[in-house]
C-alpha cells in the first residue's frame, strides 16, 4: 500500500501541483518569518553586546515614589559620585554619561532619521578634560571641548555629506542650534548601527542640554585586572546615592537582549498569524483535491478493497500521499522562506541601516517548518481519506459514486446553522460588553465556521440569482451557471478560500474608515486653534518655542500644553497647565457643569467628566494635591467637561502650576493666528522659529492626514499580508478548475461533438469561475462589513466620534477584485478544456 500510494503521488503530480503550492506559500510565510525576526534579533543583540563591552558596573537613577508615595525629585547622579566610583580599588575607570534627544539638520535643511533615533551624548574627557573617552575613538578631527562645537558619528557624516569643518543646525527641545563640526567618530552604539544619528557634545554642554549641570544621568565602570563584575557592583553599592542602583554590564545586555526579543516577538506573532491565514485558507484547497482525486479514483480504490485491502489501509494510503505532498511542499516553502527573509531583511534595510549579522536558520525554524506543511496536508486530507474508505467496493466498480445523503446534507446544515448562529448571538453581545475583544474574537470565529459549513447550502440562490446575467452568454452561460451548483460542496470549498480573505480586508477597511472620520471629526470639534506646534518625534518643547510664537505678529493668541504628575487622593494623576486668559479661543469643550471662569491666576481647573466620576467631584468640589516638587495645595473643581483622545484630565493655569515644576516644558503649544491657516501663514511661522527642522507646525488638516496616513501605511501592510491568503485561494480555483475540466473531460468532449466551438468551452469555463470566485466575493465583503460594524461598535465605546463609514469605493474594488481573481484563475484551466480531442475524450471512462 506504501508503494502504491507514491505511485499515485507521480501519476497525479500535476493535479497536485496546486496543492503543493497552496501549503508551500503558507510554509514559506511562516519559514520567512522565523528567519527573519532570528537574524534581525541576533544581529541587534550582538550589536546591543558590543556596545556594553566596555561597561562593567553602570551606576544608574531609581526613580521612584517618596516614603509618602508623592513624587519626588528626579535622581541626580553628581560629580561627586563619579569621583567617589572612579576611586573604588576594583574600577579601572569611571565615565560619566549624559545623553538625550538631539535633531540634526540634513544640508537640505530636512531632519536627519526619523526623529525617534537622533541622539545627543557628552564627551567625557576624563576628570581633568584632557583625555579621551574610549567609547568613541576619533576617525577624523578631534572632540568637542567647548561650547559650539560638536562630533557626528561616521555613519551619519557619510549619509549626510558633513565633513570636519561644517556648520550644522540642530535642536534639542525646540530652540535653533547652530554647531560646528571639529571630529567624526565611529562606534559600536546599537542605535547607531540601527540607522540612528549620534551627535556628541563637549561634557558641560551635554550636562546644561540633558541634565542639569555637574550631573550625569549614568555613571559607567571598567573593572580593573582581576576584579569581576560581581565583585565591583558589590563596591560600587557602597558609594551609591540615594534613589539610584549599580547594575553590572551583563545584565545591561541581558535587559537589552530581552527588550529586543519582545520587540520581536509582537512582529513574529502578527506575521505567523497571517502566516496562519494563509494555511487555514489552504486547508480548503488540500480538502478539496484529495475530495476530487478520491472521487476520480472510486474504480482504483474498489479494486484495492476487492483484492483484500481493509478499510484502514485505504485511508492509510491516502495519509501517505498527503504526507508525500505535505513533505514535498514544506521543504520547497523552507527554502523560500529563507528568500523571503533575505527580501524582508534588504527592505527593512533600505529604510534604516541593520546591525551587520549572517543569515539564522535555527534547527527549531526546519523543525517547526517541516512539520507545518506536513501536519496541515495530512489533517486537510484526513477527512478524504476516510471517505475513499467508505465508498462500497461494488458500487464503485459499477461506477456509481454514492452522493451525499439527506441525512448528512440535513446534519451539515444545522450543525452550520447552529455554529452562525451562536457566532452571531455572541458577536452582538460583545458589542454592548465593557471589555468585549475576547467575545467578539470567539464570535467572529463560530460565525465564519458557520458560514463555510452552511455555503453548500447558500450557493443555490446565491448563484441562481446571477441566471439573469448568465442567459446573456446563452448555452456557454447556462452550463457554467449548471457546472457551478453540480457539486455545492466543491463550490463551497473553493469560494470559502477567497470569502476569508475578504472578510479580513472588508474588515479592517471598514473600521479603518470609520476611525480616520472620527479623528478627523474630533480634530474638528475640539479645535479652535489655527496651529499646534510640537517636536518632531513629540518629546518635550522648550518654553521659550511658546514665548517665540506668542510675540509674532501674527499670532493673536498661543497656550502651551505643559504636563506634570501629581498624586491625588493616593492616585498618581497628571495636571496640564494652559494659559487660562486666551485657551478658551484655542479649543472648544464641552462643558457639562461650570467654564474656565475663575481658573486664570487662581487655585481652580476645569476636569474631564470621566476623571470627575471616578475621584466623585462636582463643581465647586475642593481637593488636596501634592506637585511634584512634593508642595500640597488645594484646588477647586470650575468646570466640567467631556473629553476625548485630544483633550482630557485636569487643566489649570500655567501660573499654578509652573513653579511647581523642577523642569519646565511643553507638550505642545497650540496658536491662533489673525489670518487662519494657509500657505503663508505657516511659512512665517516656521520663519519665526528659525525654519527648525525638529519642529512641528501643524493645522487641523496636517494633525488628519498625518494620523490618515499612518493609518492608510499600515493597512497596507495589512492588505500586502493578506494578500498570501487571496494568492492561495486563487491557487484554490485554478485546481478547482482544473481538475473539474479532467472530471468532465467525457462531457466536455460531447459538448464538442453536438457543435459547442472551442470559444464556447473557453467561455464555460471562464463563466464557472467567474460565478464562484463572485459567490465567494459576495459573501467574504458581506461577512466583512458585519464584523467591522461590530467591532467599530467596540470602539465607539471609548471614541465618542466613531460612527459606521461604508467606503463604497473600495468595496467596489474587492468586489471587482474577486471578479479579477475568477477571470485570472480560469485562464489555463479554460484554454486546457479547449484544447482536449473531442474523440479521445469521449472514449474516456
Amino acid at each position: 500500500m506504501f508503494r502504491t500510494a507514491l505511485r499515485n503521488v507521480l501519476a497525479h503530480k500535476g493535479r497536485l501541483l496546486m496543492t503543493v503550492l497552496a501549503v508551500m506559500l503558507g510554509v514559506a510565510f511562516v519559514a520567512g518569518t522565523l528567519v527573519f525576526t532570528s537574524t534581525v534579533q541576533e544581529a541587534y543583540q550582538k550589536s546591543s553586546e558590543k556596545g556594553f563591552s566596555h561597561v562593567d558596573v553602570a551606576i544608574q537613577p531609581d526613580a521612584g515614589d517618596g516614603d509618602d508615595g508623592t513624587p519626588g525629585p528626579p535622581p541626580k547622579l553628581s560629580r561627586q559620585t563619579l569621583e567617589k566610583a572612579a576611586a573604588l580599588p576594583g574600577a579601572e575607570s569611571a565615565t560619566g554619561v549624559v545623553s538625550g534627544f538631539a535633531a540634526l539638520a540634513g544640508k537640505d535643511g530636512g531632519l536627519v532619521g526619523e526623529g525617534w533615533s537622533t541622539r545627543g551624548a557628552n564627551y567625557y574627557a576624563g576628570p581633568d578634560g584632557g583625555g579621551e573617552d574610549p567609547r568613541y575613538p576619533m576617525r577624523d578631527g578631534r572632540p568637542p571641548r567647548e561650547p559650539g562645537e560638536v562630533a557626528l558619528d561616521a555613519r551619519t557624516a557619510e549619509r549626510t555629506g558633513y565633513e570636519v569643518g561644517d556648520t550644522v543646525r540642530m535642536s534639542v527641545d525646540g530652540p535653533v542650534r547652530e554647531e560646528k563640526i571639529v571630529g567624526v567618530f565611529t562606534t559600536d552604539d546599537g542605535n547607531v548601527a540601527a540607522g540612528g544619528t549620534l551627535v556628541l557634545f563637549d561634557d558641560a554642554t551635554a550636562q546644561r542640554l540633558f541634565a542639569e549641570p555637574g550631573h550625569y544621568t549614568e555613571i559607567q565602570l571598567a573593572a580593573a585586572s582581576g576584579t569581576s563584575q560581581r565583585e565591583l557592583k558589590a563596591q560600587a553599592e557602597k558609594v551609591l546615592p540615594p534613589e539610584s542602583e549599580a547594575v553590572t554590564g551583563q545584565r545591561l545586555a541581558d535587559d537589552q537582549s530581552k527588550a529586543i526579543e519582545q520587540q520581536m516577538s509582537g512582529f513574529q506573532t502578527a506575521m505567523l498569524a497571517f502566516a496562519g491565514i494563509s494555511l487555514f485558507v489552504g486547508i480548503f484547497i488540500i480538502a478539496n483535491t484529495f475530495t476530487m482525486l478520491v472521487a476520480q479514483r472510486t474504480k482504483e480504490l474498489a479494486l484495492l478493497r476487492a483484492v483484500g485491502a481493509s478499510r484502514r489501509q485505504v485511508t492509510r494510503s491516502v495519509l501517505v500521499e498527503a504526507t508525500a505532498v505535505g513533505a514535498v511542499a514544506a521543504v520547497a516553502g523552507l527554502g523560500a522562506g529563507v528568500g523571503i527573509a533575505v527580501g524582508l531583511r534588504a527592505l527593512v534595510g533600505s529604510f534604516g541601516e541593520m546591525p551587520e549579522g549572517g543569515l539564522i536558520i535555527s534547527p527549531t525554524t526546519i523543525v517547526v517548518s517541516l512539520l507545518v506543511g506536513v501536519v496541515v496536508t495530512v489533517l486537510a486530507a484526513w477527512l478524504p481519506a476516510r471517505r475513499a474508505a467508505r465508498i462500497p467496493p461494488v458500487a464503485a466498480m459499477g461506477s456509481v459514486h454514492a452522493p451525499s445523503t439527506t441525512r448528512s446534507l440535513v446534519l451539515r446544515n444545522t450543525v452550520g446553522a447552529l455554529f452562525a448562529g451562536a457566532g452571531t448571538a455572541l458577536v452582538l453581545a460583545a458589542t454592548s460588553m465593557e471589555d468585549g475583544k475576547a467575545p467578539m474574537g470567539l464570535g467572529a470565529g463560530l460565525l465564519l465556521i458557520g458560514v463555510f459549513v452552511l455555503t453548500p447550502l447558500l450557493s443555490r440562490p446565491l448563484i441562481a440569482a446571477a441566471a439573469p446575467v448568465l442567459r446573456l452568454f446563452h448555452v456557454s452561460g447556462k452550463l457554467a451557471r449548471q457546472n457551478a451548483v453540480r457539486n455545492p460542496r466543491r463550490t463551497a470549498a473553493t469560494a470559502s478560500a477567497l470569502m476569508i480573505g475578504l472578510t479580513l480586508i472588508t474588515g479592517l477597511t471598514v473600521v479603518a474608515a470609520g476611525v480616520q472620520q472620527a479623528i478627523d471629526k474630533m480634530a474638528t470639534d475640539s479645535l479652535k486653534a489655527d496651529y499646534s506646534v510640537s517636536m518632531a518625534n513629540y518629546t518635550p518643547l522648550s518654553p521659550d518655542v511658546e514665548r517665540t510664537l506668542s510675540g509674532l505678529d501674527q499670532v493673536t493668541a498661543s497656550s502651551p500644553l505643559r504636563n506634570s504628575e501629581s498624586r491625588i487622593d493616593g492616585e498618581t494623576e497628571y495636571l496640564t497647565g494652559v494659559r487660562a486668559d486666551s485657551i478658551d479661543e484655542l479649543v472648544s469643550l464641552d462643558f457639562t457643569a461650570g467654564s474656565w471662569s475663575g481658573v486664570a491666576g487662581g487655585e481652580k481647573v476645569v476636569v474631564d467628566s470621566a476623571t470627575a466620576g471616578d475621584h466623585g467631584w462636582n463643581v465647586g468640589s475642593a481637593f488636596e494635591v501634592t506637585y511634584e516638587d512634593g508642595k500640597t495645595g488645594e484646588l477647586t473643581v470650575a468646570g466640567i467637561y467631556q473629553g476625548n483622545e485630544m483633550i482630557q484630565g485636569i487643566m489649570l493655569d500655567t501660573a499654578t502650576l509652573t513653579p511647581h515644576m523642577a523642569q519646565v516644558t511643553d507638550m505642545q503649544v497650540m496658536v491662533k493666528t489673525a489670518d487662519g491657516t494657509g500657505a503663508a501663514v505657516k511659512d512665517a511661522l516656521e520663519k519665526g522659529l528659525g525654519n527648525n527642522p525638529a519642529i512641528l507646525v501643524q493645522d487641523k488638516e496636517d494633525i488628519s492626514e498625518s494620523i490618515a496616513q499612518l493609518i492608510s501605511v499600515l493597512l497596507n501592510i495589512l492588505y500586502g499580508l493578506l494578500a498570501m491568503a487571496v494568492i492561495v485561494a486563487v491557487l484554490g480555483v485554478v485546481n478547482t478548475l482544473a481538475m473539474s475540466v479532467f472530471e468532465r473531460g467525457q462531457e466536455i468532449g460531447m459538448l464538442r461533438a453536438i457543435g459547442l466551438d472551442r470559444r464556447g468551452v473557453k467561455r464555460m469555463v471562464r463563466l464557472e469561475s467567474l460565478v464562484i470566485s463572485l459567490f465567494g466575493g459576495v459573501l467574504g465583503i458581506g461577512l466583512g462589513v458585519f464584523l467591522g460594524w461590530a467591532v467599530g461598535e467596540l470602539i465607539a465605546a471609548s471614541l465618542d466620534t466613531y460612527t459606521l463609514v461604508l467606503p463604497w469605493d473600495r468595496i467596489a474594488v474587492f468586489l471587482a477584485l474577486a471578479a479579477v481573481v475568477g477571470v485570472l484563475a480560469a485562464l489555463w484551466p479554460a484554454r486546457r478544456a479547449a484544447r482536449l480531442n473531442m474523440l479521445t475524450a469521449i472514449k474516456t471512462e
